[in-house]
């Protein structure tokens, strides 16, 4: 069976004869009371993967903004934009979550 990264999205993902992906698992991102209300700057328009980097040096980490923010982001990319506001999980309550 192959093995994604405990920081991918697809982590929680079971293959199919070792040749595709099944049908995506979630990995929840849960809220935490120290998470921060967060402005999207414009340098970080359209690329949550910068965001990733800056945030916790990991750009893989990307697709974490989106799962936080279900209910603002619906798509991860284009969605995130200067001027939205979104919660930004604290790198060590992210860290643990994932198990990274």
């Amino acid at each position: 069976m192959a093995q994604y990264q405990s920081y991918s999205p697809f982590a929680n993902t079971q293959t199919v004869n070792d040749q595709y992906l099944d049908l995506l698992s979630i990995r929840p991102i849960p809220a935490t009371a120290d998470d921060v209300l967060y402005t999207v700057e414009p340098q970080y328009t359209h690329r949550p993967d910068l965001l990733a980097y800056d945030l916790y040096n990991n750009t893989k980490l990307w697709w974490v903004f989106a799962q936080r923010n279900m209910d603002v982001i619906k798509d991860p990319v284009y969605d995130l934009v200067a001027g939205v506001k979104i919660y930004l999980p604290q790198g060590p309550k992210l860290r643990q979550a994932l198990g990274i």
